[in-house]
């Protein structure tokens, strides 16, 4: 069976875009996404995306890191979707309805109301989530947010000091995160601008990362170190997180399509 694939990246963050909202594909499992995410004999990506028709949405986007592991929710991929549908949509994920809009060469897209609560990040046990009473190498006293992935923010006064590759699957494995988590090392520079480097759960080290971006923006707003519109910046460029005054997250920012191809899906099945 032959299949078509659209190469996309958002800041370098990139992707294989499956279409299957008017076609019919074999089931996704995880040895198939890992393969057709290998960087040496697949594709090559840092995410699969599946999309799919949805009852409860103009159509729904599936998420597998390059490890194989399916995740609720990815802002840069919900920007790389939105340019290739071209329009305005209601999207369904496994973290929550979102909405897209293209704009540009980018899209803006309102990626709901983060989560705060201990059970939904989601940890082992009880604890304050604004300032987590645990450390690791240096690091310590996290905030954790959900916003459709779990993630732990730790501000530091240099980003690029971190050996962010060595502690990251550390903490990602930690038994205080049942479901992982993703790692986010953030420096503010002031009131309109955050640093951000970030140790991605089932991906590793990535140039950007919308749901981190996101995360770590609104945890430094719930502690009153920014203003509720940031700039962040990322190794592969910068997005702009507001939270508005309804609770919801939305997240601007660029997308490029990079190539189209196709593949025998027996090759990786």
């Amino acid at each position: 069976m032959r299949v078509d694939f659209i190469k996309m990246h958002g800041l370098g963050n990139d992707f294989v875009v499956l279409d299957a909202r008017t076609r019919q594909l074999p089931d996704i499992d995880q040895a198939t996404a890992s393969a057709i995410a290998d960087r040496r004999t697949g594709i090559g990506c840092d995410q699969l995306i599946l999309l799919t028709a949805s009852e409860a949405a103009d159509f729904r986007m599936r998420i597998f890191n390059n490890d194989g592991s399916e995740v609720g929710a990815c802002g840069n991929a919900s920007r790389a979707v939105a340019l290739l549908h071209g329009a305005p949509a209601r999207v369904e994920t496994d973290g929550g309805l979102i909405a897209v809009e293209p704009s540009g060469s980018g899209a803006s897209v309102d990626m709901g109301e983060p989560r705060f609560d201990w059970d939904a990040i989601p940890l082992a046990y009880a604890m304050d989530t604004a300032a987590l009473p645990v450390g690791w190498e240096g690091l310590d006293q996290p905030g954790a947010v959900n916003v459709g992935n779990p993630h732990v923010i730790f501000f530091v006064g240099d980003v690029d000091a971190v050996p962010l590759e060595t502690i990251g699957p550390e903490i990602e494995n930690d038994p205080l995160f049942p479901e992982k988590v993703n790692v986010n090392v953030a420096s503010v520079i002031d009131r309109e601008h955050i640093r951000l480097r970030v140790w991605e759960r089932g991906a590793g080290l990535t140039r950007a990362c919308g749901t981190g971006a996101c995360a770590t923006a609104v945890h430094a707003m719930r502690r009153g170190l920014v203003e509720r519109e940031v700039t962040v910046s990322l190794p592969g460029g910068d997005l702009t997180i507001a939270w508005r005054s309804d609770n919801r997250i939305v997240m601007t920012g660029p997308a490029n399509e990079a190539y189209r191809g196709s593949f025998e899906w027996s090759d990786y099945a």
